[in-house]
């Protein structure tokens, strides 16, 4: 192969798609609802279709208002999709998933871009974008998990320290599985685009670093931020309430 990107030809892009079309019989085979992933992946291909000419819109704008609107959707979108495994409780948990994803992947993503980086303007979209995209998707896990594994924790009685603690530990498991494998299992998306665009090993080595700090860090604080915000929720805050 050259150095660089190769471009990749339709022909060759449905070739991708033959163990998707496995997968799915599969699903098939064994009576499941083959239905959701087709969904699934007919969502894929739309979204990042349209992302793509979106993404060159706004790399050729350069306008600072442009990356910020990105940014604000980016946190709206994380926030509501992180509820949606607690729909019944989802309005009512909305605001706070937003200030825990906005707070937690925005102080990560803020900290690698402008001390790490040190972007030129700040707003670069081009690379603001995808870490973004990096920062926020991982702190929307986060949130989704320990909101999961805290009310599981509650219903079942466990006091509101210890279900915090179960929560948060739960919700940092798949970051810290990557943790563990990053260049021993896998090499995860960033690194292998820039060693297949022709950059030196050594070089992505630093970037990949740089990304699992962001986005450890976004998943840990986005994930306490929440669940400290919701004491109040909890049956134990509500006796200590009537008791003050």
């Amino acid at each position: 192969m050259k150095n660089g990107v190769e471009l990749i030809s339709f022909f060759n892009l449905a070739l991708a798609f033959i163990p998707v079309a496995i997968v799915i019989g599969i699903f098939y085979k064994w009576a499941l609802d083959f239905r959701d992933a087709i969904y699934a992946v007919s969502r894929m291909l739309f979204q990042l279709l349209l992302v793509g000419f979106f993404l060159t819109f706004i790399f050729e704008s350069e306008n600072a208002f442009v990356v910020l609107g990105v940014l604000a959707l980016m946190v709206v979108a994380s926030s509501w999709i992180a509820l949606r495994t607690i729909k019944l409780e989802r309005q009512g948990l909305i605001q706070k998933a937003l200030l825990s994803i906005g707070l937690g992947g925005g102080f990560s993503l803020f900290l690698i871009t402008l001390g790490v980086l040190q972007l030129e303007p700040w707003y670069a979209p081009r690379y603001l974008i995808p870490l973004a995209g990096m920062s926020f998707s991982q702190a929307m896990n986060s949130v989704s998990l320990a909101s999961e594994r805290f009310r599981a924790e509650i219903d079942r009685g466990a006091p509101y320290v210890a279900a915090r603690g179960t929560a948060l530990r739960a919700s940092l498991i798949p970051i810290t599985n990557s943790l563990f494998a990053v260049g021993l299992v896998s090499l995860p998306g960033m690194m292998t685009g820039q060693i297949l665009s022709g950059v030196s090993p050594l070089i992505a080595v630093r970037y990949q670093i740089m990304v699992m700090c962001m986005v450890f860090g976004s998943s840990g604080i986005a994930s306490a931020l929440f669940l400290v915000s919701l004491k109040s929720k909890t049956p134990d805050a509500a006796v200590e309430k009537r008791a003050s």
